[in-house]
């Protein structure tokens, strides 16, 4: 008889699990950078964002639908190529996550928003700045920082009226995100009266400049406008100091604009030339970034770039959505995302019936000591 109610107790106890069990629902949310090949600091800084807000929202006891959630991160890699990028948003539309973060690049992001567009999810960019990812008009489509007509007339407008240059030679890596940046900049600069005196195409995997600097360098120009990132861009100043340019002014956007391009510039004084660009507020400047930025700096010491403040914000965006429609059904909640009044750590998120970011904000720098310091 004792027997018989230990094993009565022991299938009550089985039974009640269970049923707690059937009222949690696991809602994945997808993640793609590169955090592999030499991006891979983008990369895991991005990751590491929507990691911390995933964290953070298990700990809040949502629930949804009358289930309490359970948050997880699918987190892919697509080394910043584009047929991998497809690969990995084909890979999370077949799991079936509630929405997607990502990706860096616009090479990638481009074609993948197709992908998400087909399959009916949502992806939030904090990152990929190229103005043609909203174009197609896709209603799965978002970015929640400025593009790069923001960049790219900044750059050039403070090239002219602030430090009042005359020629700029133009170099760009033929990535979708160079090759918009530098376009824009360029187009922006002969409107001001910039002359440009030479335009040079290199890649996003270069690491010898010299022969384009070479023949930039008998233009004489005043400044360098680099569309790229910051492993060549890196390289790239070393080489200008090598050179001696070291009196030319270097510009270029958030692709260059990160704490790791010290370190990749090796020293060189050149840095001491650079003018970038970033969508948003400087971090001290965002409405949550300087406490934020505590937090991440004892989670992830020493990681942080750019972009994982936009990733945060993305994540925490995505379950905010949802928890307006009450429900993670993409169909159901793509129209609240789209109503979206969210007070982010970076901005306060409204969107454009585009996707586009309302008021987007930009931010130039420069590196005083090696360190980035925002100018505005």
């Amino acid at each position: 008889m004792q027997m018989k109610l230990k094993l009565t107790a022991a299938a009550v106890l089985t039974l009640v699990a269970g049923a707690v069990m059937a009222q949690e629902q696991v809602i994945k949310i997808g993640h793609v950078g590169p955090v592999s090949g030499p991006q891979a600091h983008y990369g895991k800084d991005n990751e590491n964002g929507s990691r911390m807000a995933i964290e953070e929202l298990n700990t809040q006891n949502i629930t949804i639908n009358g289930k309490k959630i359970k948050w997880e991160i699918q987190a892919e890699d697509d080394a910043a190529d584009p047929k991998q990028g497809t690969a990995a948003a084909q890979k999370l539309c077949d799991a079936k996550v509630a929405g997607v973060v990502g990706h860096l690049n616009s090479g990638t992001t481009i074609p993948a928003s197709k992908v998400y567009n087909d399959c009916g999810i949502p992806h939030v960019t904090g990152a990929a700045t190229n103005p043609a990812l909203t174009k197609p008009g896709y209603k799965t489509t978002f970015r929640i920082i400025a593009n790069d007509l923001a960049l790219g007339a900044g750059l050039a407008n403070y090239a002219a009226d602030a430090l009042k240059l005359k020629k700029i030679a133009v170099i760009d890596d033929r990535t979708a995100y160079g090759q918009g940046v530098a376009d824009v900049f360029k187009a922006t600069a002969k409107k001001k009266g910039i002359q440009i005196v030479d335009e040079q195409f290199t890649t996003d995997k270069a690491t010898d400049f010299m022969a384009i600097l070479t023949a930039i360098k008998s233009k004489n120009p005043d400044g360098v406008f680099f569309g790229g990132m910051d492993p060549q861009a890196g390289p790239m100043l070393r080489q200008m100091e090598q050179l001696g340019m070291a009196n030319v002014k270097y510009f270029g956007g958030d692709g260059i604009c990160t704490t790791e391009i010290a370190k990749l510039s090796g020293g060189a004084k050149t840095l001491g030339n650079v003018v970038c660009a970033e969508g948003g507020a400087s971090i001290q400047k965002m409405p949550g970034g300087t406490a934020w930025k505590a937090k991440y700096d004892a989670k992830y010491p020493g990681q942080f770039q750019v972009y994982s403040p936009y990733t945060y914000d993305a994540t925490m965006l995505l379950a905010d959505a949802m928890k307006r429609a009450n429900s993670w059904d993409p169909k159901v909640y793509i129209p609240k995302l789209a109503e979206s009044n969210y007070k982010g750590v970076t901005s306060n998120i409204q969107f454009e019936p585009n996707g586009e970011l309302k008021n987007a904000a930009i931010t130039l720098y420069v590196y005083k000591d090696g360190k980035k310091t925002p100018l505005n």
